[in-house]
């Protein structure tokens, strides 16, 4: 049985017709994206992302199957702003002995600047 794999984030956002989930924030607040993973089947995944417009702080994993020999739960990745603009993330759902991606999620996060950090 596959677990159904939903995509969410704590700053609410759209959706493009192209499936293409739309965040903003600004450089004071950083932004989260939780996915699930089910590690007994070997679902892994993996961020691609320009390092030059946002950087990745932190990486976790909450457990929360019930029992010893099923290891499934939700995987939070938080980023943070570092310039101005929109920048893709692109995640793909690895396992181990595909070649392949079995699943994807696209966000463009927009970047906004506040009125603290814009130049006069």
């Amino acid at each position: 049985m596959t677990m159904n794999t939903t995509a969410g984030h704590d700053h609410g956002g759209a959706t493009h017709s192209d499936g293409v989930k739309i965040i903003e924030t600004t450089f004071e607040h950083p932004v989260q994206i939780h996915l699930w993973e089910d590690r007994t089947r070997g679902e892994l995944w993996v961020p691609t992302y320009d390092p030059t417009g946002v950087e990745l702080l932190a990486d976790d994993y909450l457990r929360i199957a019930g029992n010893n020999a099923v290891d499934n739960g939700q995987r939070t990745f938080e980023f943070r702003a570092v310039k101005p603009g929109t920048h893709r993330i692109l995640f793909e759902k690895r396992m181990g002995w595909k070649f392949t991606a079995e699943d994807r999620r696209v966000f463009d996060v927009t970047v906004l600047e506040t009125s603290s950090r814009r130049s006069t």
